[in-house]
């Protein structure tokens, strides 16, 4: 849950740093996707990086989230096949916006 909520800010920083306006988000943690929409952030393990991304919705109307089944989104279960394979790794040499700008 953590590691999502963070690929998920990395993704959110990184468009807006490239100065995107509009970006419809999409994932397959729906208990997540769920919290970010009803802006609910009680959740002590999450809560900071869960306010975090409720920040940028409220200050960037033009980002929406929404829950995608993995079946149906091919990026996410790309995005979540290759964090496992990086396991335990991934959090020192993993570089999120060099793997996804490679996709895009």
């Amino acid at each position: 849950m953590v590691l999502e909520l963070l690929v998920l800010r990395e993704a959110l920083v990184w468009c807006l740093e490239l100065g995107f306006s509009e970006v419809r988000l999409e994932g397959d943690a729906k208990g997540l996707i769920d919290r970010i929409n009803k802006a609910d952030i009680r959740d002590n393990r999450v809560g900071a990086v869960l306010e975090e991304i409720g920040y940028y919705f409220q200050a960037h109307p033009g980002l929406t989230i929404r829950f995608v089944g993995r079946r149906n989104n091919r990026v996410a279960h790309l995005v979540a096949r290759k964090a496992l394979s990086l396991y335990p790794a991934m959090s020192r040499h993993f570089d999120f916006r060099t793997w996804l700008g490679s996709r895009v």
